[in-house]
């Protein structure tokens, strides 16, 4: 089922000590972002690639693309200061149809077989998110003393990318804006409008490039595929 992917890619990487956006660090060679867009370049469904990037990135990415044969990305607009005025942005220039995702551009190994998934739900639901069960034990704590251990077995940790149906997100995001409504994330967005979300299960694999060390673990990740 065809799709469109906006990747918010205008950020800074100040928690990975980068001094430059941290998309253009490289893992196994090769810049984060480029592992991110080859997923989506490789894919057959995918009608076309937004994405939201600081100015400053405007000809180091249109060297990627030459370097790495990535064709699908449709327009780059100028990101917000907040996230989520990145993705609307972008919004406004997609494809007035169809199933939209929303994915973190330092989220390089998302697998195919939850893309499929997210965009075949989305189609008929209206709005699916890419999540994993909680592993660990969760405690809210309050001055530095435990208050109490939250119950994990309805707790997931939610990734990206999320899908839905264009014109759903983008009334969401209308909303949000005539509000002034900052959501944690997409979803969030639909969910103040009382609509449901359903979670498709992903993998653990689908990690967000965030600091120094999980640098490493995607190298370990990498190298893990490698060898299947």
């Amino acid at each position: 089922m065809e799709y469109q992917v906006i990747i918010p890619a205008a950020g800074q990487g100040k928690r990975m000590g980068a001094n430059r956006n941290k998309l253009l660090l490289e893992v196994d060679g090769r810049p984060i972002i480029v592992h991110t867009l080859k997923v989506f370049e490789q894919d057959e469904n995918c009608r076309g690639i937004l994405l939201a990037i600081h100015p400053d990135d405007h000809l180091v990415l249109l060297e990627l693309f030459d370097q790495y044969n990535i064709r699908k990305v449709t327009a780059m607009v100028e990101g917000g200061k907040e996230r989520q005025q990145s993705v609307y942005y972008a919004l406004k220039q997609a494809l007035p149809n169809g199933v939209v995702l929303v994915h973190d551009g330092a989220r390089p190994f998302i697998q195919q077989n939850t893309i499929n998934e997210l965009v075949s739900v989305a189609k008929e639901t209206g709005a699916a998110i890419a999540a994993v069960p909680v592993k660990d034990t969760i405690k809210t704590v309050k001055q530095g003393l435990v208050d109490k251990t939250i119950e994990r077995s309805s707790l997931w940790s939610v990734q990206t990318p999320q899908a839905f149906r264009h014109s759903l997100l983008m009334e969401a995001y209308e909303q949000a804006e005539s509000s002034a409504f900052l959501g944690t994330d997409d979803a969030s967005l639909v969910e103040e409008m009382g609509k449901k979300i359903q979670v498709v299960e992903a993998d653990y694999d689908n990690i967000k490039l965030t600091t120094k060390e999980d640098l490493i673990f995607a190298e370990a990740i990498i190298r893990k595929r490698k060898e299947q």
